[in-house]
């Protein structure tokens, strides 16, 4: 299995999933980019991050989606619909889930 993404509230509840095969590319191609956050996302192991956090990734996320391929472009768009989802409510973290 390959990397999802998870809306998980502070005591560890998963509100929402993104799982998608395009997801483990992204991040790799982040890397190779320098991309300040989802360029260290761990393919191994959960990067979290949190609402502030989220102003650093979301135009990162943008980015990538603008020089994509449509099955890269949509797993950003899906992983967007969640960073929506920890921007609206409190005690919410973004969780890239790694194998």
């Amino acid at each position: 299995m390959g990397i999802s993404v998870q809306v998980r509230t502070f005591t560890g509840v998963v509100e929402a999933t993104c799982v998608h095969p395009s997801i483990a590319d992204l991040c790799r191609r982040a890397a190779s980019q320098g991309l300040p956050l989802l360029g260290y996302v761990d393919p191994c192991d959960d990067t979290v991050f949190n609402r502030s956090q989220l102003r650093v990734l979301i135009p990162e996320l943008r980015a990538l989606a603008d020089s994509s391929a449509a099955e890269e472009a949509e797993a950003v768009h899906k992983i967007l619909a969640l960073t929506v989802q920890v921007e609206r409510k409190a005690h919410r973290y973004l969780v890239f889930n790694g194998d």
